[in-house]
């Protein structure tokens, strides 16, 4: 009977080459590995590969790339992020957020929302932070987080990150007041960070309490937490024969980029990694002399690539 109802699974699902953006929105308490092996489970392939790491408390938009997408991985990686976040004032921990043990607690009744509010403009912009010894970041060939699992602690660099929106949308005041903030950031900002920062800055310490994220993109065009699919609803889908139909074509990705189109015997010689002459595309896409980012469409309107303008020439960067 268990033979029979794997093979039955299987038929459920197509065995086609399956290319695509999967919007999951990531439930607390899974790392965002493990949504990449439920994926790789639900989808019948291992080319899937997340844009972006959720802390395992965290929860919200979490894109994935499925088969050919996984080549446009670190163009999302390097999108821009929103966040909603409550972070705790009058509290530090040794993680910085709320899963860790608390290393000391000081005095926060006084604050009031003002206080918080003629903070936050010293944390808009090109700010520094010291990545957390719980981060996913190497040092010396390890993880931090390894590191710090073995009661580890090592000398860390100051590294420039981008906030480009920050804004308290909610205050509770008491003995230890809570802040609800939207951040709009960078790739490789630390909102734990973030938070414990303001606590310092505040003179009372502080911690992240929850971490949701909303879009990954831009506000113009973004993979939100409206168009993102909880792990049951992909699982029901799965069971339904209706999995495919939650990606996300990979030319979304890449629709406001600059773009090139070529017929087939360009494409041909572009796949086998040619430059096609800049006078010789169906289309001029006017760009200067010099893009490193080009999509590339076929005749038929299919995304082939991704190229660079050099000069004259359209060099291939990464051919599908």
């Amino acid at each position: 009977m268990a033979k029979a109802n794997r093979a039955l699974n299987k038929e459920k699902t197509p065995n086609v080459a399956v290319n695509g953006i999967v919007v999951v929105d990531k439930p607390a308490g899974m790392t965002s590995h493990d949504v990449v092996d439920v994926m790789r489970k639900l989808f019948r392939t291992k080319r899937v590969g997340h844009t972006g790491t959720l802390d395992p408390d965290a929860t919200g938009v979490l894109v994935l790339c499925i088969g050919n997408a996984t080549r446009l991985v670190e163009y999302l990686t390097a999108a821009r992020k929103h966040y909603v976040t409550q972070i705790v004032l009058g509290v530090e921990t040794d993680t910085q957020d709320a899963s860790g043990l608390i290393v000391r607690e000081l005095p926060a009744a006084h604050l009031e929302e003002r206080d918080i509010l003629a903070l936050l403009p010293r944390f808009r912009g090109t700010i520094e932070q010291i990545p957390p010894m719980v981060s996913a970041r190497h040092h010396e060939g390890k993880r931090l987080y390894e590191l710090a699992r073995a009661g580890i602690s090592v000398e860390r660099e100051a590294r420039p990150v981008q906030i480009d929106a920050l804004e308290l949308t909610a205050f509770l005041p008491g003995s230890r007041p809570q802040a609800t903030l939207e951040v709009t950031c960078s790739t490789g900002t630390y909102i734990r960070t973030l938070a414990a920062d303001i606590g310092s800055a505040a003179g009372t310490g502080g911690m992240m309490q929850t971490l949701l994220r909303t879009w990954v993109g831009s506000p113009d065009g973004a993979f939100t937490l409206e168009q993102a699919h909880s792990l049951d609803e992909l699982r029901r889908r799965a069971e339904g024969q209706t999995l495919l139909s939650a990606l996300v074509p990979i030319e979304v990705v890449v629709s406001d980029w600059l773009s090139a189109r070529l017929n087939d015997e360009q494409t041909a010689r572009f796949r086998t990694g040619q430059a096609i002459l800049r006078s010789e595309l169906l289309c001029d896409p006017e760009a200067s002399a010099e893009v490193s980012k080009v999509a590339v469409f076929t005749q038929a309107g299919s995304l082939c690539g991704i190229a660079r303008f050099d000069a004259d020439l359209l060099h291939p960067v990464k051919v599908f």
